[in-house]
């Protein structure tokens, strides 16, 4: 019998909490079972492999991202509440590396539920950048810049690659900013056609 109250979602919240102490890739199911308080084979009857937890940790995190977010944009709009979500999306990603490692993972093709939450918090992200009227590409160039800008801060700052003394969150606040300020000007960008670079610049 499966232990007395013990569900799926008790498993994986206790694995997501686990992982952020030990690491998402030194995540055993004997170490989870020995943390719940069960046999290893009796972990079987909440999940059906390591890689599915895997899986189930990482969507998990991108709902609690997102979640995230979007309380951080409520009330909100333009550069604030871009300033906002970028402060609590790193401030998030921190108190929770392992966390914010899965949250990255691509879905499957054909996880319904993976791809939902996955468009679910980029659709919080489109939406607070809908205040700066961009629509098709345009748009779609901000949303990566944007979490392309906030994920390889993060990435240099949880690897410990900042080491010069100047103020990490100084720096962070300074991003966030000219980020707002360049996209005031995101469709007057005259940009070229990368067809037409030079070789070196396509490097």
């Amino acid at each position: 019998m499966p232990r007395a109250g013990l569900t799926r979602d008790r498993v994986v919240e206790a694995a997501a909490a686990m992982v952020d102490e030990v690491g998402l890739h030194r995540l055993t199911l004997a170490a989870l079972a020995e943390r719940l308080g069960i046999r290893q084979p009796s972990i079987y009857k909440h999940i059906d492999s390591l890689a599915g937890l895997h899986r189930d940790i990482s969507v998990q995190a991108k709902r609690e991202l997102g979640d995230v977010l979007a309380r951080a944009a409520v009330g909100r709009s333009g550069a604030a509440a871009i300033s906002s979500m970028s402060h609590a999306y790193r401030d998030w990603a921190r108190a929770h590396p392992a966390r914010y490692e899965a949250s990255q993972r691509m879905p499957t093709a054909g996880d319904i539920e993976d791809e939902a939450v996955s468009l679910a918090g980029i659709q919080v992200i489109a939406d607070v950048l809908a205040a700066y009227d961009l629509a098709g590409d345009d748009a779609i160039d901000a949303i990566r810049a944007l979490r392309s800008t906030l994920h390889g801060f993060i990435s240099f700052e949880t690897a410990g690659s900042f080491a010069m003394s100047a103020s990490i969150d100084r720096s962070f606040g300074r991003l966030v900013h000219g980020f707002t300020v360049a996209l005031t000007q995101w469709t007057d960008q005259d940009m070229p056609d990368a067809t037409e670079l030079p070789l070196a610049d396509k490097a």
